[in-house]
C-alpha cells in the first residue's frame, strides 16, 4: 500500500461508565462499555470521519486499490497461520502462536508505519512482520528450531521475536530513548517506535518500567497492546479493575482504545500516534479491543476456560468478514476478486509449507556457534565435550 500521507484521526471515546470493575463487559451491540474507535462497523458501514471533543479527526484517505490490498493482507496473513497451524499439528513446528482474530489489528497497525519507524513484537505478531516486508518464511525457522529468526531487524525496521512476556518493551523504551538523544525526532520525517505486547504482560513488572521510563522520559514511542481478553487461560477481569487504556493517565501520556477487529480504526489511531511520537509529543498507549479465536499457542486448549458461546459472539465480529462486508457495499469488488484472493493466498501457503518442509536441520554441535564474537575457552572446552558424547553413540558419523 502506498498511504503513506493518509490523513487520520480518531472517534471520540464516550464517558467511561461508573463501575470499574464491569467497564469492559460487552453490551448487547458488541461494544465494550466505555466506547472505542470504530471506523468501520461489523456491517461494513464505514464512517467518514469523526471530530473529537478537543478538535482531532479521526479518518482514513484510502484509493479503492488501498481498501482492496487491505483486504488482501487480512486474508494472506489467516491463510498462512492457519498453515503453520497445521504444520504444528502434523508435527512439523515445535509450537505456534496463532494470531487467528487479530489480523485487523496487527496489519492495520503495521501498514500504519512509515519506512523510517522500529517495531518490537512479542511471539505472535506474524500480521506485523507481513506488512513490514519479511519473507513470512522467517518465523517459521524459529518455531521449527533450525534458526532463531533469520531477518535483519535493522534493514527491516522490525526486531527479533521476543518470548519473554513483556520484555520488548524496555527494549523499545530504551530504542526510542536513544533516536530522541540522538536528534532524530521533532520534525515530519523523524523516527518513531512501536511495541506490541498483549492484555496479560500489563500486569509484568517490565511493562510498567517501560510506562514509567516513556512517559518520563517524553521518549517517542506507542505502546500497542492487543487485548485478545486472555493472559493464557486468565480473563481480562483478573488482569485489571479498570479499562487497560485508562492506565496511560497514571504515567503521565495520553491513552485510547479501538476496536481491534476494525482495520481501518487500528490504522487510523497508529498512524496519528506515531506521528505525535516523532514530532516529540510522547509515547501514547493503544488498546485494541480484540479477540483470541483459537488457542493461546498450539500447547493450550481454550476449551478448558472460555465457553462455546462466546467464541461465537465474537465471529460475528470478524475483522475480514466485516471488510469484505465493505468492499461489497461500496461496489469496490466482486466475486472474481474475492476468489482471486483466496487463490492467491492457497498459492502462497503451500508454498510456504514446501519451502518449510525443505528447511535444512543444523548439526546440533552448531549451537556454540555464534555465542561469543570471538569465542572462550569455556565454551571451547564445552564443544568439544559435546562432540565426545555425540561420538559416544553407536553409529554416530561424528
Amino acid at each position: 500500500m502506498a498511504n503513506g500521507d493518509s490523513e487520520v484521526g480518531a472517534v471520540p471515546l464516550p464517558a467511561p461508565g461508573p463501575s470499574a470493575g464491569t467497564e469492559d463487559h460487552m453490551p448487547g451491540d458488541g461494544a465494550p462499555a466505555g466506547g472505542f474507535v470504530q471506523l468501520l462497523t461489523p456491517d461494513g458501514e464505514h464512517v467518514d470521519s469523526v471530530t473529537t471533543d478537543d478538535g482531532v479527526t479521526y479518518s482514513v484517505d484510502f484509493t479503492d486499490d488501498e481498501y482492496r490490498e487491505l483486504y488482501k493482507d487480512l486474508v494472506t496473513v489467516r491463510r498462512l497461520d492457519a498453515e503453520a497451524t497445521a504444520l504444528q499439528r502434523q508435527g512439523e513446528l515445535g509450537i505456534w502462536a496463532s494470531l487467528l482474530g487479530q489480523e485487523a489489528a496487527q496489519v492495520g497497525s503495521g501498514r500504519a508505519l512509515r519506512p523510517q519507524d522500529m517495531a518490537f513484537p512479542t511471539y505472535r505478531e506474524h500480521g506485523v512482520l507481513y506488512t513490514r516486508g519479511i519473507d513470512p518464511i522467517m518465523p517459521f525457522g524459529l518455531f521449527r528450531g533450525v534458526d532463531q529468526g533469520g531477518w535483519d531487524p535493522n534493514e527491516f525496521r522490525f526486531n527479533t521475536y521476543t518470548i519473554v512476556i513483556g520484555a520488548q518493551t524496555l527494549h523499545a523504551t530504551g530504542y526510542a530513548m536513544g533516536i530522541s538523544m540522538d536528534g532524530k525526532t521533532g520534525n515530519a520525517s523523524g523516527e518513531a517506535v512501536i511495541a506490541y505486547f498483549g492484555d496479560g504482560a500489563t500486569s509484568q513488572g517490565d511493562v510498567n518500567e517501560a510506562f514509567v521510563w516513556s512517559g518520563v522520559f517524553h521518549a517517542p514511542i506507542v505502546f500497542f497492546c492487543q487485548n485478545n481478553q486472555y493472559a493464557i487461560s486468565e480473563p481480562l477481569e483478573r488482569q485489571t479493575r479498570i479499562p487497560l487504556y485508562r492506565r496511560a493517565a497514571g504515567y503521565g501520556f495520553p491513552g485510547v482504545r479501538i476496536d481491534g477487529n476494525d482495520v481501518l480504526a487500528s490504522f487510523a489511531v497508529t498512524r496519528a500516534a506515531l506521528d505525535q511520537a516523532r514530532n516529540g509529543q510522547g509515547p501514547t498507549l493503544i488498546e485494541a479491543y480484540t479477540y483470541r479465536m483459537g488457542a493461546h499457542t498450539s500447547s493450550d486448549d481454550p476449551t478448558r476456560y472460555r465457553i462455546a458461546s462466546e467464541v461465537e459472539s465474537w465471529k460475528a465480529k470478524d475483522p475480514i468478514a466485516r471488510m469484505k462486508r465493505f468492499l461489497v457495499k461500496q461496489q469496490l469488488a466482486g466475486d472474481d476478486f474475492f476468489a482471486e484472493v483466496d487463490a492467491d493466498a492457497q498459492k502462497i501457503a503451500l508454498d510456504l509449507r514446501e519451502r518449510v518442509l525443505a528447511l535444512p536441520d543444523p548439526e546440533p554441535v552448531t549451537m556454540f556457534d555464534n555465542v561469543y564474537p570471538n569465542g572462550s575457552p569455556e565454551l571451547d572446552l564445552q564443544r568439544s565435550q559435546f562432540e565426545r558424547y555425540q561420538a559416544s553413540f553407536e553409529g554416530s558419523t561424528h
